[in-house]
């Protein structure tokens, strides 16, 4: 059972390229482990095609999920659900700390955290052609540090998730061996780092991008990772477990 108490509606950019990709999902499902009532914090807000638009929920169906936005005050009791997740939204948050110490306080389980290393971001091939893209994004995404600590003493695990050769949750570094897919507008529309720059500085990357490709440069460079199946790029699990 599925109870949720905001959303919107992703557009169709979104709709057609940000969709859950069913490895992260299994990597959620794990993390959670025999969690049965989960808390899903953010996934009303990242299904939509706002500024932190993701892929939506990545909650598994077979659990009793409750979808709620970011809040620093949620309206549950102490200890409500067995687990909680929340995917590609800590950087919407208006109170990073006091929102997962609500969350915190609503779970006796383990906060399962899907995000992006910001340390990371930047070392992606992308930079050498829209270093303005991956700079900003990396701007925008809370420090592993900082969200460990606002965890508190929980025992806080971040583990690199790798991204599958076919990833169907379009962000920039989901087409790591596919990066033609990158001069296609309606695929950057569905990842809000290309929105973070100006549109002169979109079409300058995405003809750096496109030269690249039809001379043959980015091939010579980057080529390997055509044929590799999966990449560790950015994107990371964290797991907050209580002790």
């Amino acid at each position: 059972m599925i109870t949720t108490t905001d959303g919107s509606a992703g557009d169709a950019d979104h709709r057609q390229h940000r969709r859950p990709e069913p490895a992260f999902a299994r990597a959620v499902a794990k993390a959670l482990g025999d969690a049965r009532a989960v808390l899903d914090v953010g996934a009303a807000a990242g299904a939509g095609a706002g500024a932190g638009a993701g892929a939506g929920s990545y909650a598994p169906a077979d659990r009793d999920v409750t979808r709620v936005e970011p809040a620093a005050d949620l309206p549950f009791a102490d200890d409500t659900f067995d687990a909680a997740m929340t995917t590609f939204s800590l950087h919407e948050w208006d109170d990073l700390e006091r929102g997962l110490a609500e969350v915190r306080r609503v779970t006796r389980g383990p906060i399962v955290v899907l995000t992006f290393d910001p340390d990371r971001i930047e070392r992606s091939w992308l930079t050498e052609y829209a270093p303005e893209v991956t700079a900003a994004e990396a701007r925008r995404h809370p420090a592993l540090p900082r969200i460990a600590d606002a965890l508190g003493s929980d025992t806080v695990t971040s583990t690199p998730l790798p991204i599958p050769f076919t990833c169907v949750d379009g962000f920039s570094e989901a087409y790591y061996a596919r990066p033609e897919r990158l001069l296609d507008p309606g695929v950057r529309r569905a990842d809000p780092a290309w929105g973070l720059v100006d549109e002169f500085t979109v079409r300058r990357s995405v003809s750096a991008l496109r030269t690249a490709l039809e001379s043959g440069e980015w091939d010579r460079r980057h080529g390997s990772l055509r044929i590799r199946p999966t990449y560790e790029g950015s994107l990371v699990l964290v797991t907050a477990t209580p002790n």
